[in-house]
């Protein structure tokens, strides 16, 4: 790799997987800005909540998605369970997708480099990346992951309701027609199912830097 020039690493896999750990860690390594293209399509769900917008409206939700206020990604319940189940059905309408597609791309293609990580990185947003990551882990690993980060926030939940979340989320990202969630066919695999976090990053940067070494 022209070592001049910082990297763009796509970072793709399913909720909980530990693929937004494993972005913002790469995004220390390299030196590079991070975007959760995830919180993304929570803002368009906050924002639909919070005007009262039905989450089958889809051309007012792209409008939600055209002209999103970006402050929301700082709101308290960006987070929450709520939001992400909303977020999962609003992510699926190919109007909101393109609607975000643009601003997507446009932090990609920053002179400084940079990591994204969502569910369609490597295969529609950037398929053209320095380096790309397939993040998985046992829906049941996921799921308690997931139960603890929202237990310490303060949100009411089950690990029963979360896994059944997930595994809900799981089929539709797969199943949409629009950008589904799949592995790119030049992304390595990472299975964090059996990873502490450090161990998860540490394989994380050694697969990234391998594949970066590769590429002319």
């Amino acid at each position: 790799m022209n070592r001049s020039r910082k990297p763009v690493i796509a970072v793709d896999g399913p909720a909980a997987s530990g693929k937004g750990t494993i972005a913002r860690a790469l995004a220390r390594q390299y030196g590079i800005p991070h975007l959760d293209t995830g919180a993304l399509y929570r803002a368009v769900a906050l924002a639909a909540a919070q005007d009262g917008v039905a989450l089958d409206n889809r051309e007012r939700l792209a409008a939600l998605a055209q002209a999103l206020d970006l402050s929301l990604l700082e709101h308290p319940d960006l987070r929450s369970a709520a939001t992400g189940q909303a977020a999962s059905l609003v992510s699926a309408i190919p109007e909101v997708r393109a609607a975000l597609l643009a601003f997507q791309r446009d932090f990609a293609s920053r002179p400084g480099g940079a990591v994204l990580d969502g569910r369609d990185i490597g295969t529609v947003i950037i398929p053209a990346a320095d380096a790309k990551l397939y993040v998985v882990a046992a829906p049941e690993i996921r799921a308690c992951r997931r139960f603890q980060e929202l237990q310490a926030a303060g949100h009411a939940v089950t690990k029963e309701g979360i896994l059944a979340d997930i595994r809900i989320r799981d089929a539709r990202d797969s199943s949409r027609t629009d950008a589904p969630l799949r592995q790119a066919k030049d992304a390595d695999l990472l299975d964090t199912s059996a990873c502490s976090i450090n161990d998860a990053i540490q394989k994380a940067v050694e697969l990234v830097s391998r594949r970066l070494e590769r590429t002319v």
